[in-house]
């Protein structure tokens, strides 16, 4: 089976506003999740916001210091590790991916306003493009929403 990378364009609305979303679909499939950030102190910021999204909801997940790394549904961490066995990875702030061929889906999110965040998903695109991968393109809609460029 060839894992699926796909490029969500952030143009209206910032990660903490579309990742929740996209998490939410993961896990209605029964996806476990791993979210690689460019960095700790952005991951320990994705924990917190990860709580605290709604007021009504939460995403239940965890990171190196919570422990327990296998049961979390979602997980977050700055490294390439992949402790809970995920089957959905996520890449923001540039992360550096590791190998992305035992995924089903691997999740690219950029910043559209970031010109080095643009030119580094080009990169990526065309990384995986020349792995085999099946790639597609959202671009963020004026509400949040998504459209599929390619």
């Amino acid at each position: 089976m060839s894992v699926e990378v796909m490029f969500y364009h952030l143009l209206h609305k910032p990660l903490e506003a579309a990742l929740p979303q996209l998490l939410l679909k993961c896990l209605e499939r029964d996806w476990k999740v791993v979210i690689q950030t460019g960095s700790e102190e952005r991951c320990n910021a994705l924990d917190a916001h990860l709580w605290t999204f709604a007021d009504d909801s939460f995403l239940p997940h965890g990171t190196k210091t919570d422990g327990f790394a296998e049961q979390q549904p979602i997980y977050l961490t700055s490294e390439q590790d992949n402790p809970n066995a995920a089957d959905v990875r996520f890449l923001v702030d540039r992360a550096d991916p590791p190998s992305l061929k035992d995924y089903k889906r691997a999740i690219y999110i950029f910043d559209g306003n970031d010109q080095t965040a643009l030119e580094e998903a080009r990169r990526r695109w065309k990384e995986a493009k020349s792995e085999g991968f099946e790639i597609a393109y959202w671009q963020q809609t004026q509400v949040g929403g998504w459209e599929k460029k390619a």
